[in-house]
């Protein structure tokens, strides 16, 4: 997502690539983003997986923006993939996985193969990551601080991954990785960067561009990337997962600027949040984080829209929003 300023809103979604068929995975990214071409909306790149294709959108002021440059992303990644004799699916996970190992080439790409070993051979894993622009750094990890409670019924929303009885098993995939899940508390921007450094010299990242968080600070631009989400099933999914991810950083800017201290919630209680997230999605079961108990995922999701309900408003967004959500639940 290039040049982003504070308070605007980018979209990264991760497609995997299928043959019509089958419907396997396949690894042909490489040739499907050979036919495509950066535009002023959006750009186009590898992932982990050589079976996926990433398209990210530039830092958008509008959801109607956004939406024009998450439509034309898709329209042009899947008439590069059907040209290939190819068919994209947009899913936290694939519904048969290809044959072999799936890594990209790349020197980095190999260094994780190395680092990770089995846990990377067959990781095909696709998210729709939120990037919304913040003023600074510091003020990024204040935000970051104040997030955290929320981040589980962002996953609970988007579940798009269903498989061996998970709502998102993507979220399970993930959680074999060192440190991932909500992040801890951090005292500041410096705090921030001395963990992820630490991580890198205990051998557990492969660099400091690199960390498994829900929820984390982009390591190129002025943003807090949100990485709860499962691959967007729709254009409509992947707006509602900005609009409520925007809001939720505008609401956190708030509190930060009025002094406001971070929820105090605890780390168990918000990983007991995550995992029934991805086991039971937005139907089912839920964890309140405050209330450290189980409740309708619904209820914690009527939380979070009355949360962030002024923010909503303020931009004129809270009807899209009620109205992508009757769609959704």
């Amino acid at each position: 997502m290039p040049d982003a300023c504070a308070d605007t809103v980018g979209v990264e979604e991760e497609f995997l690539l299928v043959d019509p068929a089958s419907r396997r995975t396949v690894l042909r990214a490489d040739a499907v983003l050979r036919r495509l071409r950066d535009t002023e909306l959006t750009k186009f790149h590898a992932e982990l997986a050589a079976t996926q294709v990433e398209a990210a959108t530039g830092p958008c002021t509008t959801m109607d923006e956004l939406r024009q440059a998450l439509t034309r992303a898709r329209e042009s990644v899947a008439a590069a993939a059907e040209a290939e004799g190819l068919e994209l699916l947009s899913r936290g996970t694939p519904t048969k996985a290809a044959n072999r190992p799936v890594v990209t080439n790349g020197a980095r790409y190999h260094r994780v193969l190395d680092t990770y070993a089995g846990v990377i051979e067959d990781y095909e894993a696709s998210g729709c990551h939120v990037h919304v622009g913040v003023p600074d750094r510091e003020t990024a990890v204040a935000v970051v601080n104040h997030l955290r409670p929320w981040l589980p019924t962002l996953l609970a929303l988007s579940a798009n991954s269903p498989d061996h009885g998970y709502a998102s098993w993507r979220m399970v995939l993930q959680s074999r990785f060192p440190g991932s899940g909500v992040p801890p508390l951090f005292a500041d921007a410096a705090d921030y960067d001395a963990q992820v450094a630490r991580m890198v010299a205990c051998g557990t990242l492969v660099d400091s561009a690199q960390s498994f968080w829900l929820l984390r600070l982009a390591s190129k631009f002025p943003t807090v990337e949100f990485r709860a989400a499962d691959a967007a099933a729709s254009v409509d999914d992947a707006v509602l997962q900005a609009a409520l991810s925007r809001a939720l950083v505008h609401t956190a800017n708030e509190d930060v600027q009025r002094g406001n201290e971070p929820p105090a919630v605890r780390d168990d209680v918000l990983a007991a949040a995550v995992w029934t997230a991805s086991r039971y999605g937005i139907d089912g079961v839920g964890v309140d984080p405050w209330r450290e108990c189980r409740v309708p995922a619904t209820a914690v999701l009527e939380d979070l829209v009355k949360h962030v309900t002024p923010a909503l408003e303020e931009r004129g967004e809270l009807e899209l929003v009620h109205h992508l959500l009757a769609q959704r639940v």
